[in-house]
Order: C-alpha cells, then structure tokens, then sequence
C-alpha cells in the first residue's frame, strides 16, 4: 500500500520528535539506521539513498542542536555505520527489484500460456450469452489449474468448470488434457453421465502414465452442466465442486447436488454412478460457475468470501454485468491480494429463446 512507503521518513521524524522531547540525551542512532534499510524493499534505488542522507544529515543536525561539534569517535562511528547501511540498503534494493522483474517475466509466461490453453469463450452460444474470468493469485507465478469450456452440441449448450489439483506443468497438462476431451466428446456423447464417465476416464489414463508419484495422484473437482437447446432445463452433474449460483430477479440460488459425488479421477473409491439434478432456467436468468479460489478468498480478518449477498442484487441481465460486479466486490473484500487463482464462467439465457 502507498502509505507504506512513507514508513522511512516516518522513522526520520520520530527519530528527531524523539531527541527533541526527550528531557536527557538519548541516541536516536537506531531509528536513524533502520529508515535506508527500511527503504530498500518499498522505494527506489534513488529514494534509498536520498534516505540514507536524510537520516546522516538529521543526524548531524540533532548533535548541533544539542549545542555539540559533530565530532568524536562515538558520532564518526555513526555516521560511518550510516554509510554502510545506507550502501547495504542500496544493493538490498537493486537485489528485490531483480527478484521482482523475474517475477513479473514468470507472470506473464504463465498468463501468456494461460491464455493459449483457456481462450476466451464467444459472446454467443446457442440461446446464450457468454463471459468467462480468470483472475490469476496476487502472489503466484505458477499457471493453475482451474478452467473453464463451453460448447454448443446437438444435445444442447455443454459447459463445464473445473478446479486441477496443484499447479505448474503438470497441472496445465491436466488441463489441456479434461479440454480436449471435454471438446471431443461433449460433441458426440448423448448423455451427461457418459460425457462425465469419459472425462473420468481420461484423468486415469493421464494419472496411470509414467511419472512422479504426485502426478499419478491428481484428481479435479469440476461442474459438467447441459442446457437442453430452448434453454428452459438445466442438467448438473457435481463432482465435489463449489456449487454453482443461479441468479435472476434480486436472487443467487446455490445449485447443491441432491447427491455428493467425488471429484474426477476418484472414480476408484466410489461407485460407477453419476448423479444429476435437473433444474429450471428462467428466462434472463444468469447460471454463473465457479472455482473454489473465489469462495476462498478471504479479507483481512480471515473471513471466507461468499458471493451471494453481492448476486443477490438488482443486477443487468447480462453475463458481463454480473462477473464484472462479481469481481469488483472480490476485490473490496480481499483488497485485491487472491492466494488461489479462480476461474468463473456465466451464461445468460437470452429473451425469446422458446422450445422448438
């Protein structure tokens, strides 16, 4: 935050505030070296060492205040230990601004293959209209594993939301692996069950190929819905994932599975079946999915984000408004600092979309 950057100043003024009050001569020389040091991580190269001369000559002026030369051992000795911490600040800084270059180079890899692996939906699928996020973690390089696909078909519009255990290469492998099959098969496979089961598949075969132990192990929480072709009925198949919100008229309805199921790539410790709940979708209705990286999310008090209170509003019609009120509200709950990505999806069902 900005006000942090004052704290080296800040520490300037006390150290003054504190010789001036003090009724006996008291060494402020702590303060004084603590402000460059201080300023290395929030200021630039510049403003560190225009701090470590500020404190040097605050420094100067405190013993002339107090009526003494500024000579002698004890105030040479301070003021050489000022110069040294002051050139110690100085490479601290030039060391943190590389680390942070890095960083922001790592950033934009990540987000440049997230980009190629998750593109952005189209504004308009079948009786839909279409939005997506992705809001990458405020402290992380790495590329997650949360994503999102939507898909016109002959048995309906098929969307689904998924959350990939872990993160890196492997986690984007697993996802570029639940895409392409969520691709191919959401085209060809009549029913959701066996669009699931073919998903679930896949992640077996990716969890039973050579590899570290940590990789076989991966699994992906995920939502595969289907919007019959009017758009009227809503089929959902949950597979230990956030629930999703059905939203319209002042209202966010969690969509909670009448059966828990277990998250894809879990298959082996459940049984065969798929459950799916069958719901009505209003007309001007907006079915928005999510990660759990959005309902974890937490404010400075560590209180978890919900977002129903902020969907539950008079909100546009459109999947646009809603994501973009969605996000800004996340961003006033956790001051804009995420520690898990989060992916969100929103279909809108659009006016005059009637059975056929």
């Amino acid at each position: 935050m900005r006000w942090r950057r004052l704290l080296p100043a800040a520490l300037i003024v006390c150290a003054a505030v504190v010789d001036l009050v003090s009724p006996e001569a008291v060494s402020t020389f702590p303060l004084l070296a603590a402000a460059p040091v201080a300023a290395a991580p929030l200021l630039s190269l510049a403003g560190t060492i225009v701090t470590g001369v500020a404190a040097s000559l605050t420094g100067v002026l405190l013993v002339l205040g107090h009526g003494s030369p500024p000579v002698g051992i004890s105030h040479t000795t301070a003021q050489g230990s000022l110069v040294v911490l002051t050139a110690f600040a100085g490479v601290l800084n030039r060391l943190m601004a590389r680390d942070r270059r890095r960083l922001r180079s790592a950033r934009d890899v990540a987000e440049t293959v997230q980009r190629a692996v998750l593109p952005a939906p189209p504004d308009r699928i079948g009786p839909l209209a279409v939005a997506a996020r992705y809001t990458a973690a405020a402290e992380e390089a790495a590329i997650g594993g949360d994503l999102y696909a939507v898909l016109e078909t002959p048995y309906g519009v098929r969307m689904m939301v998924a959350d990939v255990r872990g993160k890196g290469l492997g986690a984007v492998t697993t996802v570029a692996g639940l895409l392409g099959t969520f691709f191919e098969a959401a085209a060809h496979t009549p029913g959701l069950p066996e669009l699931v089961h073919r998903l679930e598949g896949k992640l077996q075969r990716m969890n039973a190929l050579p590899g570290d132990r940590e990789a076989a192990e991966t699994f992906a929480t995920a939502v595969v819905a289907e919007l019959s072709a009017d758009g009227a009925t809503l089929h959902v198949a949950n597979r230990g994932h956030p629930a999703p919100l059905l939203v319209g008229g002042g209202r966010a309805r969690p969509l909670e599975p009448g059966t828990p199921a277990l998250p894809l790539g879990l298959a082996d410790l459940g049984g065969p079946d798929v459950p799916v709940d069958r719901f009505e979708m209003p007309k001007d209705a907006t079915l928005v999915l999510f990660t759990d990286g959005l309902t974890e999310a937490r404010d400075r008090t560590g209180a978890f984000y919900d977002p129903t209170p902020c969907l539950s509003r008079s909100i546009p019609p459109a999947p646009d408004r809603v994501l973009d009120t969605l996000t800004a509200d996340l961003t006033r709950h956790t001051g804009g600092r995420l520690s898990d990505d989060s992916a969100l999806l929103a279909v809108t069902r659009l006016p005059g979309t009637d059975a056929r």
